[in-house]
């Protein structure tokens, strides 16, 4: 499959809204709290909202993203809730193409920020947002969600959550999304790990010092899924170390400018940047 063969296109049937509902049990569980049924699908998109999918030419649903559009800061905003792509389709881009795509739309109903939320932990989504999307977290809410989501995806940590701004109409924006594989730095910066140590080879989370500089990085696990699988008590571990380094560098104004993999390594990192 390539993306030549899928389109992009606003859910319009109750078909399609079927699909997508099935698609968000798919990813998150059957038991998924948050699931947004079929009306919610249908009204969002009568006052500015998005809820569209990907598809094959069998009209297939490979996709999809769905977000509210409202007033956030006193400006027309858009709180993008959901994006998901059904496994047999992931690997491709998708992700990147539908965000694109809500985009495109959003900007046509004259909105010009979007936001949402995803947990700091999870490494790959941090990589699509800041380097492959340009959208750059501003806010971090500690159990953003509870324990209400009922997801699988979720179960056995606290569902503390990054805010990301996205500026639509940014050109940095549009030339990321036109990059190949988006921008990321090879040259890593020299400054403080402030929430591990190395043991045995391996990054340990520990409650260390927090020092004060022009640069940090706050460092995550490299696949926090496998993770909780092997150790569970390591990934709390790993949720208290970046709470607290997070909460305590963003109240002292400093901003999240950056996302850094060592791939040799196993290793990734958040650069805070003081003002």
């Amino acid at each position: 499959m390539t993306l030549d063969e899928i389109f992009f296109r606003p859910l319009r049937t109750q078909e399609d809204y079927a699909k997508c509902v099935a698609l968000q049990e798919e990813t998150w569980g059957e038991g998924f709290g948050e699931r947004v049924p079929p009306s919610i699908l249908l009204a969002t998109q009568q006052v500015g909202g998005v809820a569209a999918g990907a598809f094959d030419a069998e009209n297939r649903l490979l996709g999809f993203v769905f977000g509210l559009s409202g007033v956030r800061h006193g400006r027309p905003a858009h709180w993008s809730d959901m994006l998901a792509v059904t496994e047999s389709a992931r690997g491709h881009g998708l992700g990147i193409q539908l965000k694109a795509y809500q985009r495109e739309l959003l900007l046509k109903n004259g909105i010009e920020v979007a936001y949402w939320s995803y947990d700091p932990l999870e490494a790959r989504n941090a990589h699509i947002n800041i380097n492959r999307l340009g959208a750059l977290p501003y806010e971090y809410v500690p159990d953003m969600y509870g324990a209400g989501t009922l997801s699988t995806l979720h179960a056995g940590l606290t569902t503390d959550r990054f805010v990301v701004e996205w500026e639509l109409s940014d050109p940095r924006i549009a030339d990321l999304l036109a990059a190949e594989g988006g921008v990321e730095d090879a040259i890593f910066t020299e400054a403080p790990v402030v929430n591990t140590e190395v043991t045995g080879g391996e990054p340990v989370p520990r409650e260390l010092e927090l020092p004060e500089g022009d640069e940090v990085k706050v460092e995550v696990p490299w696949d926090l899924q496998s993770l909780k699988r092997t150790s569970i008590d390591t990934a709390r571990a790993w949720r208290a170390t970046t709470r607290r380094a997070f909460l305590h560098y963003l109240e002292r104004e400093y901003q999240v400018t950056g996302f850094r993999r060592d791939r040799d390594a196993g290793r990734c990192f958040y650069i805070l940047t003081g003002r």
